[in-house]
C-alpha cells in the first residue's frame, strides 16, 4: 500500500503489452455540469464494456485531472446516501469542466465487483449491524474485486498520462503509476461524514487505507 506522503513522487513504470481495450463508440454529450464527448470502450479479454466522459484529450504538459469511478447505481443513480460515490461523481466532473480538460473512467463493477443483486444481499446485512467488509464475508465473496488496469489503459489511450488523481483510494493511485502515468497530485474528494456514511467511511479509512480526515461536525 502507498503512502499519502508518496504521491507527488513520480514513479511509474511503462504499460506492457498490446492493447487490451478497444474504443467502439465516441459522441457529443451536454450535461448540466458542461460539455463532454463521451467515448465506449470494449475490453478485448473479457466481457467488460467502459463509459469514459472526458474534455480536452489532445497531450498536453499540464497535468489533468482523472477519476477511476467504480458504477454505483444507488448512489449515482437513485442517489442513495449510504455512500459518498453520487457526490464524488459529480465533484469529479465539475471540476473537470471548471479546468477545461481531463477524464472520468466510468467503470461497470458494481459493488467493488460483486454485482448488483449481491450488493442488495449485503445492505441487508448491514442494517443487520456488519459494515461493508462483515456483509461480503459472510456472502463468502471477496471484499474487493475491483482491477483498475483497462481503466488506465483507456486515460493513456485518450493522451491523459500526466494527471492530478481525483480520489481517496490508494489502490487507484497505485494503479495509474503501473499503467505508466505520471501521478503528479492527488486531489482528495471528500465529504463530511452523515450518519449514514459514518461506518462506511470509517472501514474504508482504517481498514482500506483509504486517504480520509473523517472530520464531523454534528453525527
Amino acid at each position: 500500500m502507498i503512502t499519502q506522503s508518496s504521491v507527488s513522487t513520480v514513479s511509474y513504470t511503462a504499460f506492457p503489452g498490446a492493447p487490451t481495450v478497444r474504443k467502439e463508440a465516441e459522441a457529443f454529450l451536454p450535461t448540466e455540469f458542461g460539455s463532454f464527448s463521451i467515448a465506449g470502450y470494449r475490453s478485448l479479454d473479457s466481457d467488460e464494456e467502459f463509459v469514459v466522459v472526458y474534455k480536452g484529450a489532445e497531450s498536453s504538459d499540464r497535468p489533468a485531472p482523472v477519476r477511476i469511478h467504480s458504477q454505483c447505481l444507488t448512489g449515482d443513480v437513485f442517489h442513495s446516501v449510504k455512500c459518498d460515490c453520487g457526490p464524488q461523481l459529480e465533484r469529479a466532473l465539475k471540476t473537470i469542466a471548471a479546468e477545461g480538460r481531463g477524464a472520468v473512467v466510468y467503470q461497470h463493477q458494481e459493488g467493488r465487483g460483486i454485482g448488483i443483486i449481491n450488493k442488495i444481499k449485503a445492505y441487508s446485512l448491514q442494517d443487520k449491524g456488519a459494515d461493508t467488509i462483515e456483509a461480503n464475508l459472510m456472502l463468502g465473496l471477496d471484499v474487493d474485486l475491483r482491477q483498475y488496469g483497462q481503466c488506465v489503459e483507456i486515460l493513456r489511450d485518450l493522451g491523459f498520462t500526466k494527471v492530478k488523481a481525483l480520489t481517496n483510494n490508494p489502490e487507484k493511485i497505485q494503479a495509474m503509476r503501473d499503467g505508466g502515468l505520471e501521478v503528479v497530485e492527488r486531489v482528495p474528494i471528500e465529504f463530511e461524514p452523515s450518519e449514514h456514511t459514518e461506518k462506511y467511511l470509517s472501514v474504508k479509512k482504517f481498514q482500506m487505507g483509504h486517504f480520509l480526515n473523517l472530520v464531523t461536525q454534528n453525527i
